[in-house]
């Protein structure tokens, strides 16, 4: 069922992408007048369709094959490779008999929907949920360090006080993409009382991803039991919300943390707890599943938080920050990955890998974010100077206005099709790599 609900996300928020794309090609093209001739939600490889309806001059259709979508403009050479077309002479309502300006302006079309809408969904995830921020200051048994963290310097307990010089107010702006990718990055944390200096190493960008720790540094926290899920061995064995876990095996337990590195040392055996439930203290026997859980939720202590809660206004400029964050932790991250810093096969997901983030439960929240954050990146590798995307369309407008006329239907014919042999191959790499990252693991 997990599997399902995964890929149910992931064609969900594919599609509504594609289309919201397609529009913006779609809506340019009307606009100076070109007739688009198709317009599909995926592809209709070999003549071959589930649906399609023709509504005055454009053909609507959903077509067998998800690898996106597509709008058949007509009088350009595209992805349909329409050569007879070409041939007959040009039409004022064809692609090719309009100013260069204005075929640029449909060529960047689909990129600008792809910004918008993650610039929407952005900001109405702000107006619609608050932004919620972790003081730092409330941090006071410090965080938790991963392997990697722990390999580059950090410790269990510190106390984090600033990053490249700026006062750490929230937990969140510590660790972001910005941060990580970038050079030199320098903390300060406080630790046993003194201030320490940990400078992220010019490999870190690479460990990082490659290791399969999503939390890289995280917050200490002491907790009570928020939720005891149905089903699992602290619900059989009777803890209830506000229950505190205080002893595994006679081991403390203060933090959340030492509590789960208890629970996987002890995965798949049985152990004995002691349990504060208010002034009693009871011991209960519980059989730690496989994964190493006994099923419940944390309810953080002492954590602060501050919540703003934007008026619908307000939200968009919150939108239009995270969203140039966004892009500029893509080129960043994409930088590295040119420079050799890190492996692409770690760096770049396919529908397997990105239908994983979706997750295998539908909570709205995570599904916009991921859906504005894909969003962001199909506008960011359209726009890439690859022949047959849209970046590599408005590089060769450029070269016409330089040099003063259109390349001619053969050499456009010609760049096409090594664009769509670089995509073809591309798209192997890419869903190669998944089905490999399953195997491995």
């Amino acid at each position: 069922m997990q599997g399902l609900i995964m890929a149910a996300q992931l064609i969900a928020g594919i599609s509504l992408l594609v289309i919201l794309h397609e529009l913006g090609h779609y809506w340019a093209a009307r606009a100076f007048g070109i007739k688009v001739e198709k317009f599909y939600l995926f592809f209709d490889a070999w003549g071959k369709k589930i649906f399609s309806i023709k509504r005055g001059e454009t053909e609507w259709g959903i077509g067998w094959l998800p690898l996106g979508g597509y709008v058949k403009i007509a009088g350009m050479i595209d992805e349909s490779m329409d050569k007879e077309a070409m041939k007959l002479p040009a039409q004022p309502w064809e692609f090719r008999s309009k100013p260069a300006w204005q075929r640029m302006i449909v060529m960047v079309g689909g990129v600008v929907m792809n910004i918008i809408a993650g610039v929407f969904i952005f900001a109405m995830m702000s107006y619609y949920y608050g932004e919620k921020y972790t003081l730092n200051k409330s941090l006071t048994h410090g965080v938790v360090a991963s392997d990697l963290a722990e390999k580059v310097g950090f410790k269990d307990g510190d106390r984090l006080k600033s990053v490249n010089g700026k006062t750490i107010v929230y937990f969140e702006n510590a660790f972001s993409s910005s941060e990580i990718l970038g050079e030199n990055t320098t903390y300060v944390v406080e630790r046993n009382g003194n201030d320490t200096s940990i400078i992220l190493p010019s490999t870190f960008a690479k460990e990082y991803a490659e290791s399969e720790k999503l939390d890289f540094i995280s917050p200490r926290f002491e907790f009570t039991i928020g939720e005891a899920i149905s089903g699992l061995p602290a619900e059989k064995a009777g803890l209830k919300p506000g229950d505190r876990i205080l002893l595994v095996n006679n081991n403390p337990v203060p933090y959340f943390d030492l509590l789960q590195s208890a629970l996987k040392e002890l995965a798949g055996k049985s152990a004995t707890f002691v349990i504060l439930r208010n002034e009693d203290t009871i011991t209960a026997d519980m059989e730690i599943t496989p994964e190493g859980k006994i099923g419940i939720a944390p309810n953080p202590q002492a954590i602060q938080y501050d919540t703003i809660q934007p008026s619908f206004f307000a939200s968009f400029p919150i939108g239009v920050k995270k969203a140039v964050e966004t892009i500029s932790a893509q080129v960043k991250g994409w930088g590295r990955i040119m420079s050799g810093d890190i492996p692409a096969n770690k760096a770049v997901q396919g529908p397997i890998g990105i239908a994983k983030f979706y997750g295998g439960e539908w909570i709205w929240s995570r599904f916009w974010l991921f859906t504005a954050l894909i969003s962001l990146g199909l506008a960011f590798m359209n726009i890439l100077p690859i022949p047959a995307l849209d970046g590599g369309h408005v590089v060769l407008l450029i070269l016409e206005m330089i040099i003063g006329r259109p390349l001619s239907d053969k050499a456009m014919e010609r760049i096409q099709t090594v664009g769509m042999i670089i995509l073809l191959s591309l798209m192997i790499l890419i869903f190669g790599n998944d089905i490999w990252q399953l195997i491995a693991k």
